[in-house]
Parts: structure tokens; C-alpha cells; sequence
């Protein structure tokens, strides 16, 4: 492991394999074990990758032979400074440039989830992040979305546009007719108080769909 952390701190970490990083991480927050990349490889092998094993759920984590208190709560820790340094590189950009970038982002967030969640990412009149904020959680194909709360929230950060975000757990992206419809109401919403709707985003697992490249942001589609 001291070879791994050698390459790390000589600025070669991105030539290391997923199961070298994790080595790293575990040997870290568990020093006392002394087989951490054997630890490693089964992690990797259960979750598909370093991302999949960051991105989750902790109650997928806890179910993990061999993980304990400190090696989650690195993880956790891990994966959140990912998702702030990923935040904070939209913060100083458009958003909507890089829709990579967004899209990269919303499914580390989101693609794991067991259940629907719903978030709003609220944008400055040049399209820059103010704000990413879960509005709320509900069922395994439902989440009760208010449009009056996300536009006066809207308002309350200054907000000039909002991108709509939420996940189907089931892993397929395409939108529901209850979907479409709230889309509708945001829309209108908004657009009575001077706030524009960019997009409304559904992430799956792997797939993604994009109310505004579908053409369906009017939910009448």
C-alpha cells in the first residue's frame, strides 16, 4: 500500500485502478486491518466501481461485510467533498454549458436512490448555480411536488431560472403522464413570476432524460 500512496502524493493518482484508491481509503480510515485491498477488491467487485461504492446508499454500505463505523463514514465523507468540489466548479460556470458536467453530477446524486426524490437546482440570470436544494422525498414511483413552494423558493434566492431534477428508481428515465403534468404547473407557475424553467432532468440508472432537449418542457406531449 505504501507504493499506492507514493504514486498518490506524487501526483499519479489518476493512473491508479479503482481497487488502488479504495486500498488507499481503507487502509487510511482502517488502519488496524491488514488486508485492506483484499477488503478493496471484493468492494469493487459488489458495487461495479470506485464511483458506484461512493455514490451508495449507506444502507447498501452497512450491508457490506467488513465495512465498519470508520470506513463508511470516510466514504460518506469522500463522496460529499465530490459532490461540493463538483457544485462548486458549476457555481463559477453556465450550468446548461456543459450538460456533461450537469448530467455527470445529477446521477451521482441521484442514480442510486431507492426512492423518488425530487431537487431543484436554481440558477442566476446568466445561468450559474446558486443553489441545489431536495425539495422532497416520497415513494418508489412517487414524489408529491408543490409547484407554489418551489417557485416561492425560487423567489426567496433571487433565482432568474430553475432546472427541474428528479430520479425514477426503476432505472428507466422516460417521463409518466403525472410527470408531464407537474412540469406543466411548474412552468406556469414561474412563469407568472418572471422565472424561467430551463430543463427538468429524470436520471435512471445509466439513462437520463431531458425535458428540454425532448421538446416536452409544456407537458403537453
Amino acid at each position: 500500500m505504501q507504493a499506492i500512496q507514493a504514486r498518490l502524493l506524487g501526483g499519479e493518482g489518476a493512473l491508479l485502478g479503482d481497487a488502488d484508491l479504495l486500498t488507499v481509503l481503507l487502509g487510511a480510515a482502517m488502519p488496524a486491518r491488514h488486508d485492506p485491498d483484499v477488503l478493496a477488491g471484493e468492494a469493487i467487485a459488489r458495487f461495479g466501481s470506485f464511483a458506484g461504492l461512493l455514490a451508495a446508499p449507506l444502507r447498501e454500505l452497512q450491508g457490506f461485510a467488513g465495512f465498519g463505523a470508520h470506513s463508511l463514514a470516510a466514504i460518506k465523507l469522500l463522496h460529499e467533498a465530490a459532490l461540493r468540489l463538483s457544485r462548486a466548479r458549476m457555481q463559477n460556470e453556465t450550468v446548461l454549458t456543459d450538460s456533461a458536467r450537469l448530467i455527470g453530477y445529477l446521477t451521482a446524486v441521484l442514480a442510486r436512490e431507492k426512492i423518488e426524490q425530487f431537487r431543484v437546482l436554481f440558477l442566476d440570470a446568466e445561468d450559474r448555480l446558486i443553489a441545489d436544494e431536495a425539495q422532497a422525498r416520497g415513494t418508489v414511483n412517487h414524489t408529491p411536488v408543490y409547484p407554489r413552494e418551489v417557485v416561492r423558493r425560487a423567489i426567496e434566492l433571487e433565482a432568474a431560472a430553475i432546472i427541474l431534477v428528479h430520479n425514477h428508481p426503476s432505472g428507466d428515465p422516460t417521463p409518466s403522464p403525472e410527470d408531464l403534468s407537474m412540469t406543466a404547473q411548474v412552468v406556469e407557475a414561474a412563469r407568472v413570476l418572471g422565472v424561467t424553467v430551463r430543463d427538468h432532468v429524470i436520471v435512471g440508472n445509466g439513462r437520463w432524460t431531458s425535458f428540454s432537449e425532448q421538446g416536452l418542457l409544456d407537458g403537453r406531449h
